[in-house]
């Protein structure tokens, strides 16, 4: 019985590793319906950093930023995958355009990060903090220009609001990716 549990149901590796950037582009849109708005910011919190931390982190960098910029790319061909009813580049050019364009970056260093099979939590979780800081930092550089604001005002409407909800989320995170690494790993390579 063990035998059967153990095996693999597809054992073609280029066909995981899609079926796993399919699964993340599906879980990075619909988290971005799990939003709550905030009264004092236009920016409003949603599920998405938790999933685009882990799709760097357990798909490594390469696979991690193809699903990132794959989910841009749905956004920008029209497809209703952003936050609310956004869609197409001009919904780039609004208030979380950066955050999505951080998205791709914060894969690849959540992926460039998690490269060393073993890690010890804090370190996971240090790393995959750092990847979520550069979400909020080019939301709130974006947030800057799009508003025409100054810095300090950008930085209280788009970085400090978020910072414990991200905390959480990427120590949510770091659970699941240690939970997860190991199968994700000998399943896709």
């Amino acid at each position: 019985m063990e035998m059967i549990i153990n095996k693999e149901l597809i054992s073609d590796k280029r066909l995981c590793r899609a079926l796993a950037a399919g699964t993340f582009i599906i879980l990075t849109a619909l988290s971005a319906f799990v939003r709550i708005p905030l009264p004092f910011t236009p920016v409003p919190l949603t599920l998405q950093t938790f999933f685009v931390l882990l799709s760097g982190a357990l798909l490594g960098r390469k696979l991690g930023v193809t699903t990132q910029a794959a989910y841009l790319f749905l956004g920008l061909t029209g497809q209703q995958v952003f936050t609310g009813t956004g869609y197409g580049s001009l919904y780039l050019l609004g208030p979380t355009g950066g955050y999505i364009v951080g998205f791709v970056l914060a894969s690849f260093l959540a992926g460039s990060f998690l490269i060393k099979e073993k890690q010890s939590s804090p370190a996971v979780f240090m790393k995959l903090l750092a990847a979520d800081f550069v979400i909020l930092f080019s939301g709130t550089l974006w947030l800057k220009i799009s508003l025409s604001c100054p810095l300090s005002k950008a930085f209280l409407l788009g970085f400090l609001p978020f910072i414990l909800g991200d905390i959480l989320k990427v120590a949510l995170a770091t659970v699941a990716y240690n939970k997860m690494h190991a199968r994700i790993k000998t399943a896709l390579y």
